[in-house]
């Protein structure tokens, strides 16, 4: 048994991290204020991130330290969720163009979309400069590349 949080699963082509909906994450109504959609992506891509090996500490160690930024999100929401649902947040990696990274994010209560997101982040150095991902990188989330 470990007391280390859950990082998701990899289930055919896209990492699943559950989360729940706590009173923080809601408005006075009980569901979940819109900008808190945002933390549980970003938790998603973070995890994805730590599944494969890549954390944020590990790439920061590098001796070209490396960060990344989100540069442009799109983002639908369909459904409401709400104070003590269990969500599952879905990411794919669709792919690499130049210093972008692009991901395909959904959010679901059961089988229920609540919220899609396509996300753009890009790598930086620690100056804010853009840099290509490392082959490694690409290479660990390239396993998991949505194709269709």
């Amino acid at each position: 048994m470990t007391d280390q949080p859950e990082t998701g699963r990899i289930e055919a082509d896209e990492h699943i991290l559950p989360v729940r909906v706590y009173y923080e994450d809601t408005d006075f109504t009980g569901v979940v204020y819109h900008a808190n959609y945002l933390k549980f992506f970003e938790r998603g891509r973070s995890d994805f991130l730590r599944f494969v090996g890549m954390s944020h500490e590990k790439l920061s160690q590098e001796e070209n330290p490396l960060a990344f930024a989100v540069a442009r999100m799109e983002i639908d929401f369909k459904r409401p969720a709400k104070i003590d649902d269990a969500l599952k947040v879905h990411t794919r990696f669709l792919g690499a163009k130049g210093a972008r990274l692009i991901f395909d994010q959904n959010i679901f209560r059961d089988q229920t979309l609540l919220c899609a997101a396509k996300v753009t982040i890009v790598q930086i150095n620690m100056d804010g400069a853009l840099i290509r991902p490392t082959e490694s990188l690409l290479k660990a989330w390239g396993q998991f590349q949505f194709t269709k």
